[in-house]
């Protein structure tokens, strides 16, 4: 393993990148596709344990269908791979990760006064469609207590429109009224239901508030101070974004976000997210039945390698990954042609077996 060139800091790597979009060649600090990877921290203290990221890396390659691993902690760039055709200027897909991107924005919305806080009934929010409910031959009273902390939590108590429901809810001529007239299963807040259409009910919402499509939001507030282009995604028939899924972001980018995370939301500067926002969005308020992960603000948290983690998690194995005390970000990303089945769960093994005892160093 080539020894230490000097440190460099993620934001520096970035712009770097940035001017390098469009190569195929990585800056030299980055990691090659099939290379052994340059050591670019501070020897002292170690970034990470050596033998434990050889044998990390080792087994990163055999992955299937695994497309990029990108590793930076306290704000430098240990490592860079991109395997199964993958390059540094091409957009994944990130599935999932979607939904966990529109925690900061809301938290935004309500440091601007765009959104009077998360206790805000959701009645207010989309009153046009709750008179719509009201209208109806048996309305559900327990709909009028769901409020916008339901949304964040995915605890609405109201059928999920995503698994066995997800092709006929996109099928439907207005997303956010499929999501609503769903009955209710449980009391608000008093069950976990994963719900595309519960995060697209927060695009509508923001939408509404700033007066902006999602994307033009996002833009200005988050991801054009960044320097992250984002581009087109899929909209509702009502001209919405969709909220929680399919949008466009390159491994560095989700990285960059990452970063910005693990910073307390502060960039070059500049607060772009409270920080009171952030650790908010990271305490669980409650557990998934679906895979007992427990679940923040659209944040997942989980124990891996001994170290609490929180993470954005796409389908088929797209993660955006913050592990707090050791100051560590990580990205991995996940090809959606060959088969998405199981990429996650053994990612999710990777991390806590390989990736994260590496870096309990120091």
């Amino acid at each position: 393993m080539r020894r230490p060139d000097p440190p460099v800091s993620i934001r520096e790597f970035l712009l770097v990148a940035l001017k390098a979009a469009g190569s195929a060649v990585a800056p030299t600090i980055a990691v090659a596709q099939g290379s052994v990877p340059d050591f670019v921290g501070p020897p002292d203290p170690p970034l990470y344990d050596e033998a434990r990221l050889e044998r990390m890396l080792a087994e990163a390659d055999d992955l299937p269908a695994h497309t990029s691993l990108l590793i930076s902690r306290r704000d430098s760039l240990v490592v860079e791979r991109y395997h199964n055709g993958m390059r540094p200027d091409r957009t994944v897909n990130v599935k999932s990760v979607s939904k966990t991107l529109l925690s900061p924005m809301v938290g935004i919305a309500i440091r601007d006064g765009l959104l009077e806080g998360v206790e805000q009934p959701l009645s207010e929010l989309l009153p046009d469609y709750y008179e719509r409910l009201r209208a109806r031959d048996d309305p559900d009273p327990r709909k009028e207590e769901i409020r916008l902390q339901h949304l964040l939590t995915m605890q609405t108590g109201l059928e999920t429109t995503s698994f066995g429901n997800y092709g006929a809810w996109v099928a439907s001529s207005d997303w956010a009224w499929d999501q609503l007239r769903r009955p209710m299963r449980c009391d608000p807040g008093e069950c976990h239901a994963y719900s595309t259409g519960t995060s697209h009910l927060l695009s509508v919402i923001l939408t509404r508030q700033s007066g902006k499509s999602l994307r033009r939001y996002m833009r200005d507030e988050l991801f054009g101070p960044l320097g992250i282009p984002l581009g087109e995604w899929d909209r509702d028939p009502q001209g919405n974004y969709l909220g929680g899924n399919n949008m466009p972001l390159r491994p560095r980018d989700m990285l960059k976000l990452g970063q910005l995370f693990a910073d307390g939301g502060r960039y070059e500067g500049r607060q772009l997210v409270p920080e009171a926002w952030i650790e908010e969005s990271w305490a669980p308020r409650g557990t998934s039945p679906w895979n007992r992960h427990r679940f923040g603000y659209l944040w997942w948290t989980d124990r891996w390698g001994g170290e609490t983690a929180h993470f954005a998690w796409g389908y088929g194995g797209q993660f955006i990954v913050v592990v707090p005390r050791l100051d560590l970000v990580i990205v991995a990303t996940s090809s959606l042609a060959q088969t998405a089945r199981g990429n996650s769960r053994r990612l999710r093994r990777f991390f806590d077996r390989l990736v994260v005892p590496a870096f309990r160093t120091g």
